[in-house]
């Protein structure tokens, strides 16, 4: 499955990383306010963030794999499809807080709809922590529905590395 490797949408840009993106994603990924309902871990040193790019070569060498944000040149965040079967993929977003409250989360939501859409995925959805509702106002803008609550299903390493925590299924189906 081939997807361009660059989206545009009415104020952003949606790119593949580059090695030359690794201290601009670093600075939101080491956030503990940005990543606290993330189900990856705040990357604590650069080489972490070198571990995701290396994540995203491979990728993005089986399909569409994540995109970063781009606002005015400045990269603010990432997103992305994880297409698990040809018919079904999970997308989701982390965005930089000085680019908080601006509408961009759901404008790459809507992208990330727009994107599956033209790769003929049926089902497209997220994940949610049941404490993010900035979140789940985002999805439903873009969207999706709430398809309800999935109990213990997603260890959050930044809320408790041990046990899995509730999180909601939201999903938006082809027309």
């Amino acid at each position: 499955m081939r997807a361009p490797e660059t989206v545009s949408t009415h104020r952003l840009t949606l790119r593949r990383p580059v090695a030359a993106d690794v201290e601009s994603i670093f600075d939101y990924t080491s956030d503990p306010a940005v990543t606290r309902l993330l189900g990856w871990p705040q990357h604590t040193s650069v080489a972490d963030t070198r571990d995701f790019l290396r994540f995203s070569d491979q990728a993005w060498a089986a399909g569409p794999g994540p995109y970063v944000i781009v606002d005015e040149g400045a990269v603010v965040g990432s997103t992305g499809l994880e297409v698990e079967t040809p018919h079904r993929a999970a997308t989701g977003y982390v965005l930089a807080q000085r680019v908080w409250g601006r509408g961009y989360a759901t404008e790459v939501a809507a992208a990330m709809v727009g994107l599956a859409e033209e790769l003929v995925i049926g089902r497209l959805y997220a994940l949610c922590h049941t404490e993010n509702r900035a979140s789940a106002r985002v999805l439903a803008k873009a969207g999706f529905a709430c398809e309800g609550v999935l109990r213990r299903h997603t260890v959050f390493p930044n809320v408790d590395p041990t046990s899995a925590q509730d999180v909601e299924c939201w999903a938006r189906l082809a027309p």
